[in-house]
């Protein structure tokens, strides 16, 4: 199909504004497959960004093997992890010399500075001090989400970032999935008007949350942050960033309804390997989980050695968090959340995250007042309402072995490439989620969290 077919064939009245940079293939059902047009800013790159990782758990890991797939863009130098096992697979994996291998991240700043980048994947409570010491040894950073666990750390960020004018790129991984790249530049060209409202809607999934949000690492919001936060800062931002509009007002409601002491199953026990005579038939159960069925296994710090795996996970069922029954844990993080929002211009926005799904892939609906969008990252219907014809989109993720599987819809590594061109080229106009870009929609968040706890409606002020 030639390309005035393919714009005739489409219907919609911007549809030379769609697909203009880009090539489209059809696949079905008036169906096509697309993938983003290369960055124009890009530049060759004449010596690798050099970086250290402070955090070698999951995001680290995941940041990191970007630089194992592509040593001629990003190595990694140092790495600061205080567990044993992954400061050793780390180094090993990126061949850190001996002396920039770090139990803690304060020793990584006691050296003059030695690499241009530093990545901060530490756990939540830890990104303020280690991004504070970087910003004022003159490295750019690579921060996870959230920025840090409270309003003034996160403005105490971005005031010396843009003193010191070091580069913070944040996490917000969505902002460079194809998925929501394309929502966002459909909604800028008009495909469906003005827009008046959005539902949006993360369904964490049901052993998703038990894993990380009730026995995991953000089980406890007094010592990480909430899980507005700690998982949704990113659904609150993609909203944001897709609107584009400031917001003005938030009210938020949820609370921790399930996973508690009272629901626990009459003969269940404080763990799983404890004997619990209802195991077999929970949906929770954590031998099911990871022994059984293999998932979520990397927490566990398994031996290279796979004979070895049944015994080592039963044994750290025993030991750790990840074996105790999910009605006994120490958790306080609400598993369903709702939120309303109130953007300039009167556009608003609904915003829930539940735990109890069997599914997960954010769902969204964008109502404007010339079509509507409907999407669950898969595909993106959008419909106009003045031809009645509809199209879908189906993002690919960039035709490099690895970007795809790399999470969050591709995401995760299509922000290090761009991570890694701004620093090369000290140019944060790469980047789409700089801190001053970033920093709205964690506001939203620390506002939400206290919507749901004062049953108030709160000012959202930047």
């Amino acid at each position: 199909m030639n390309r005035r077919n393919l714009l005739k064939s489409l219907g919609l009245s911007i549809g030379a504004a769609v697909i203009s940079t880009e090539s489209l293939a059809q696949l079905a059902d008036n169906k096509y497959a697309y993938k983003l047009p290369d960055n124009p800013l890009y530049q060759p790159m004449d010596k690798p960004v050099t970086a250290i990782t402070i955090g070698a758990g999951s995001r680290g890991t995941v940041y990191g093997n970007f630089a194992a797939k592509f040593p001629e863009q990003l190595k990694i130098v140092g790495v600061a992890e205080p567990n044993k096992f992954r400061n050793e697979k780390y180094a090993s994996t990126h061949q850190v010399a001996d002396d920039n291998r770090f139990e803690t991240w304060e020793e990584v700043f006691k050296r003059p500075k030695f690499a241009d980048a530093v990545i901060i994947s530490t756990p939540d409570n830890m990104h303020y001090a280690p991004c504070m010491k970087a910003l004022a040894m003159g490295y750019d950073i690579l921060l996870e989400k959230p920025i840090a666990p409270t309003e003034k750390e996160c403005r105490d960020i971005l005031k010396l970032a843009k003193k010191t004018g070091r580069i913070v790129a944040v996490c917000h991984v969505l902002r460079y999935a194809p998925y929501f790249v394309k929502m966002k530049e459909l909604v800028a060209a008009g495909a469906i008007g003005e827009v008046i409202s959005v539902q949006h809607f993360e369904p964490i999934e049901h052993l998703h949350m038990a894993h990380s949000y009730v026995r995991g690492n953000w089980h406890n919001s007094k010592e990480t942050t909430p899980i507005i936060l700690a998982k949704s800062c990113h659904d609150l931002d993609i909203i944001k960033w897709v609107i584009n509009k400031p917001s003005q007002r938030i009210a938020a409601m949820g609370d921790l309804k399930w996973f508690r002491k009272e629901n626990a199953p009459e003969g269940s026990t404080a763990r799983c390997t404890d004997g619990c005579k209802v195991e077999r038939e929970c949906p929770y159960s954590a031998i099911k989980h990871y022994h059984d069925k293999r998932k979520r296994t990397f927490v566990l710090d398994l031996p290279a050695d796979k004979s070895q795996h049944s015994e080592v996970i039963m044994e750290r069922l025993k030991t750790t968090n990840y074996g105790r029954c999910v009605y006994r844990m120490e958790n306080d993080q609400p598993d369903h959340y709702v939120t309303s929002i109130q953007f300039a211009n009167n556009v608003t926005a609904s915003f829930s995250m539940e735990a109890f799904t069997s599914y997960a892939r954010r769902r969204t609906r964008i109502m404007g007042s010339m079509g509507d969008m409907v999407g669950d990252m898969n595909e993106l219907v959008v419909t106009d309402f003045r031809t009645e014809k509809e199209l879908k989109l189906v993002p690919r993720a960039e035709d490099v072995d690895g970007y795809k599987n790399s999470g969050h819809g591709g995401g995760d590594w299509l922000l290090v490439r761009d991570f890694v061109q701004a620093v090369s080229q000290q140019n944060p106009a790469l980047l789409t989620s700089t801190i001053d870009e970033s920093i709205e929609s964690h506001i939203m968040g620390f506002m939400a969290e206290e919507s749901r706890k004062r049953g108030k409606i709160m000012e959202i002020k930047m």
